[in-house]
């Protein structure tokens, strides 16, 4: 480039560190481009380029050369390079106006004669602009839903969510659940000892109800994988009821056999019927401590009236109300939940009763046995 021969009245001044930094930035790959292109500017212009040719060597118009060399001699060639907040259009809203929408927000539409559950977006803004000018706020008169979308944020609200929490609906529900953590510990420490289940005095069951089981058949073949052109199986999206069926299951936490009755429903002759297939499958000296939760069944009178019938045989552990979460017998039913069940389809009820059988004898073959952690090392965890 040729250097100007026109006098400069304000030269721009560079002390060796201010150069060194444009030097660095105008060959940054990094930086923001605004801040390498302005290094670049002030640079050429100190070594005595044009105006007109600095415009033309960086294909921009000389307006922006000037605006951006104006800028360095007031503020400094390094200071120049930030972009300068603009003063815009000063907001329209009162902090007053947005106060008042949010606590329209923090209330429930079906409270203010809406039919809707949650707010939306669109439907706050209409409430705004319908009753602004009533509550003296005549600035959120033309709100958009864009507009409630940044008030919304800034204040970390979102009206349009619903998370869930579970109410504390037991008092008892701190002794209850100690209860039931001592009775891990115990068969902890019976599996420390090292002790056979086949010579304890006592079992330990953990036990529960899985209803609703569905037999669903198809209406169509699947069709499998095919290498190479289709990657998974093609299912018709039409299916056949065949009803539902309950698995009433306890897991032995000392040596991990599974206890299953398959039947319709999951009453109270059901549990007894469990509760009489439990009995034959322990020696009659073996006390039977099960831990389950309060269900109509298990404290009926007809169940009453069976257990009075074994004095000293079985003991029940109730688990605290909403406290499903402390019964190991969960963690099988949340496997087979994803195992086995997921995505079945079967012929009748009757074959979904074999496969349930066939899933119960399987994990008799080789059975695992699960220890709870929650309370004994301060974890909340199941291992196995």
């Amino acid at each position: 480039m040729a250097k100007s021969t026109k006098t400069r009245t304000h030269d721009l001044k560079l002390s060796k560190r201010e150069r060194e930094v444009l030097l660095e930035l105008s060959r940054s790959r990094s930086a923001p481009a605004g801040q390498v292109e302005r290094a670049r500017i002030i640079l050429s212009y100190v070594d005595g380029i044009s105006i007109s040719e600095i415009a033309r060597d960086m294909h921009t118009d000389r307006t922006k050369i000037q605006r951006c060399i104006k800028k360095a001699k007031e503020l400094g060639a390094c200071e120049s390079l930030e972009d300068l907040q603009r003063s815009g259009r000063q907001p329209s809203i009162t902090p007053e106006a947005k106060a008042w929408l949010i606590s329209i927000a923090c209330q429930k539409p079906a409270d203010l004669g809406y039919p809707h559950e949650v707010w939306t977006q669109e439907l706050l803004a209409t409430h705004a602009r319908d009753h602004c000018l009533m509550a003296g706020h005549p600035s959120l008169s033309k709100i958009r839903k864009g507009t409630v979308n940044k008030i919304l944020m800034e204040e970390g609200i979102k009206p349009h969510k619903v998370s869930y929490y579970l109410e504390k609906r037991d008092p008892d529900f701190d002794e209850k659940m100690k209860d039931v953590l001592c009775v891990y510990q115990q068969v902890d420490l019976i599996k420390r000892k090292g002790q056979k289940a086949d010579e304890l005095p006592i079992a330990v069951l953990s036990y529960d109800e899985k209803p609703g089981i569905q037999a669903i058949a198809n209406t169509a073949p699947d069709l499998p994988p095919v290498p190479g052109k289709y990657t998974n199986i093609a299912r018709d999206h039409e299916y056949v009821r065949h009803g539902t069926v309950s698995l009433l299951a306890g897991i032995d936490l000392i040596d991990g056999r599974v206890h299953g009755l398959i039947s319709d429903r999951h009453r109270s002759s059901e549990f007894i019927q469990f509760l009489k297939q439990v009995h034959k499958a322990y020696p009659k000296k073996t006390r039977i401590r099960i831990i389950l939760d309060n269900h109509s069944a298990h404290i009926s009178k007809e169940t009453n009236a069976f257990l009075a019938k074994l004095p000293d045989r079985f003991e029940f552990v109730f688990t605290p109300k909403h406290g499903s979460w402390l019964n190991i017998v969960e963690v099988l039913f949340s496997k087979m939940t994803r195992t086995v069940l997921r995505h079945i389809r079967v012929q009748s009820k009757a074959e979904l009763v074999s496969r349930l059988e066939q899933y119960i004898a399987g994990l008799n073959d080789e059975p695992v046995v699960f220890k709870w952690s929650y309370g004994i090392n301060g974890s909340l965890r199941t291992q196995k």
